[in-house]
């Protein structure tokens, strides 16, 4: 047994960087149930060992077979490029909404689809989900978003009662299928590596009201939902744009860790160039266009195209996107948290087998167990 002071240095060396460096990242013990086609779970168990690669073994792979690399996410949310991206597949429980652009990684291919055909297991007669905007091809600013750039980020819509709703309607308690909505904000939550749902907090409410009539945990959905403590921490935050979709974005272990570590390598090869990536720019009274392309070393045609502008005129006080040329600034290895599970599966939910946190993380637990036993609640509490 911990003394509390055991327990708080355990805590320490598991839940935050040592001084010597950053935890080793976290990468699950058991894969995804659910194969993505074009993904087998060998084909994921190679692309996780290459996180054990040497800088010398990626180089050799770069200027030999770059694709060997498979998905790569460089860079953030909102600044980012994708190389050797995967294509949505066509799928009989999902389609695809017109004009939407679905390149993105291989572990996002995976995630959406392990979420989706969680609903099928529990509903069997589930209608298609409408699929909207992943990322382009190469990456970078997508249309409208300020994200959706490094493959990781995808609008997904809502399940509506039959015909009450379709992409991009608002949700409301009278059209939205409460069930098979909480069964996948579920299966994000618990059975993938997702870092955020952005969502209007009207629809949260609907769902966390849901949950706990189904008979789910109350703290446990007070970590997941932001409209319940309001815990900043919270999975799915509130964003007052998203109440016609969920905006879901995936940690991706593998693309992010190895974009992280082979983009300069990437880049010295001649395989990609320097990824142009964005900046904002809150402009002053009296700046101009010409103003913030001399400052910048950009042409003012790229300003204009990066904000959609039709004329050379800027108003002050308003943040304008810089298109730049540039590296990556130098990052932390990716770690993954552990996913927040839940402590019970209600019975409307157990015709799925959800993973436990032993199967996932292993000998891990038995420490934040060790670790629970000591500490006083309310610390233990976040």
């Amino acid at each position: 047994m911990l003394t509390p002071l055991e327990a708080i240095v355990a805590l320490w060396l598991t839940a935050w960087p040592s001084p010597a460096g950053p935890v080793p990242p976290v990468v699950p013990a058991a894969a995804p149930s659910h194969d993505t086609r074009g993904s087998s779970r060998a084909d994921r168990d190679s692309r996780a060992a290459l996180l054990e690669a040497t800088d010398e073994e990626l180089l050799r792979r770069i200027e030999t077979d770059p694709a060997s690399l498979g998905s790569l996410s460089i860079g953030t949310p909102g600044s980012a490029i994708l190389v050797n991206p995967v294509p949505l597949p066509p799928d009989s429980r999902w389609e695809i909404a017109r004009g939407a652009i679905t390149w993105g990684t291989a572990e996002t291919m995976s995630a959406i689809e392990t979420a989706i055909d969680t609903v099928h297991q529990l509903f069997s007669d589930t209608r298609p989900l409408v699929i909207g905007d992943i990322s382009d091809s190469d990456g970078g600013r997508l249309k409208r978003h300020e994200s959706h750039q490094g493959g990781r980020d995808v609008d997904l819509g809502f399940y509506y009662r039959e015909g009450r709703g379709g992409w991009y309607a608002p949700g409301s308690s009278a059209n939205l299928d409460l069930p098979r909505n909480w069964a996948l904000v579920r299966a994000l939550v618990v059975r993938t590596d997702v870092e955020t749902i952005l969502l209007d907090m009207r629809i949260q409410r609907l769902l966390y009201k849901y949950a706990l009539s189904i008979a789910e945990d109350k703290d446990w959905l007070d970590r997941v939902f932001q409209c319940g403590r309001g815990l900043r921490g919270a999975v799915v935050k509130h964003l007052p744009s998203h109440r016609t979709h969920y905006h879901v974005r995936f940690f991706n272990q593998v693309a992010q860790e190895l974009g992280r570590r082979a983009h300069p390598m990437l880049v010295q090869a001649g395989v990609i160039e320097p990824p142009i990536f964005t900046i904002k720019h809150v402009v002053r009274r009296g700046q101009t266009l010409g103003h913030l392309a001399d400052r910048y070393g950009v042409s003012a045609g790229a300003i204009q195209r990066a904000n959609g502008l039709t004329a050379s005129r800027l108003r002050a006080g308003r943040a304008y996107r810089i298109p730049v040329r540039a590296a990556i600034p130098a990052s932390q290895p990716v770690a993954v948290p552990m996913r927040p599970l839940p402590p019970l599966t209600p019975p409307a939910m157990e015709s799925v087998a959800w993973p436990t946190a032993e199967a996932l993380y292993g000998d891990r637990v038995a420490v934040w167990h060790e670790i629970a036993g000591v500490l006083p609640l309310a610390f233990r509490r976040f």
